[in-house]
């Protein structure tokens, strides 16, 4: 996804690359998790133990192989000049408004396969789940995050956070910076000196 082609308003989704990576993911957990204690059971185990332990398995794959792109089709997301918002599932449908105004932190995160994969996930903090390991929203299957993630922080900074009474501070002016900055460097040197 480039932000060339995101409009503000405009839903998009996650990247192409992000249903790889699901399928990815399933078959590493199949052949980790599943397959050292289910070929022994098939392999040493009657006929009619065998297939009652093997069929259902096999069917509750078969069954998220199937699930995985009715979820990705599921997943949108919308910047708005106020808001993001987010909507995804294929049975329970959850959706979700962050105010630019709550938003705390937007992080880029990227683990090995999805680095494989070419993309990123973008997680959205607030006020309220900053102290918690998890996001407020993840918008996952990002393959230019830190655009989105300027994007992002840009609308957070016109718009204030709600914790600090909602007005944008004034930026100090630049003359006053580099006074401060001065300052701070004459007060190191005295130390030094002593």
């Amino acid at each position: 996804m480039s932000l060339i082609t995101l409009r503000i308003g405009e839903a998009f989704g996650p990247a192409p690359q992000f249903r790889s990576y699901l399928y990815a993911s399933l078959v590493l957990a199949v052949v980790l998790f599943v397959l050292p204690w289910l070929a022994p059971v098939v392999v040493f185990s009657p006929l009619p133990v065998a297939l009652a332990v093997a069929i259902p398995v096999l069917a509750v794959i078969a069954f998220v192989a199937y699930w995985i792109p009715l979820y990705c089709e599921s997943i949108t997301y919308r910047l708005t000049v106020t808001e993001v918002t987010w909507q995804r599932g294929v049975w329970f449908r959850q959706t979700g408004i962050v105010p630019y105004n709550r938003i705390t932190n937007v992080d880029i995160s990227q683990g090995p396969l999805m680095r494989f994969f070419s993309f990123s996930a973008v997680r959205v903090q607030t006020a309220g789940y900053s102290a918690q390991a998890r996001a407020e929203i993840v918008l996952n299957g990002i393959t230019d995050p830190k655009d989105l993630q300027e994007k992002i922080m840009n609308f957070v900074r016109r718009t204030g956070p709600v914790a600090t009474g909602g007005e944008p501070e004034e930026l100090p002016a630049a003359d006053a910076v580099v006074e401060e900055l001065r300052a701070i460097r004459m007060l190191l040197e005295s130390r030094r000196e002593k």
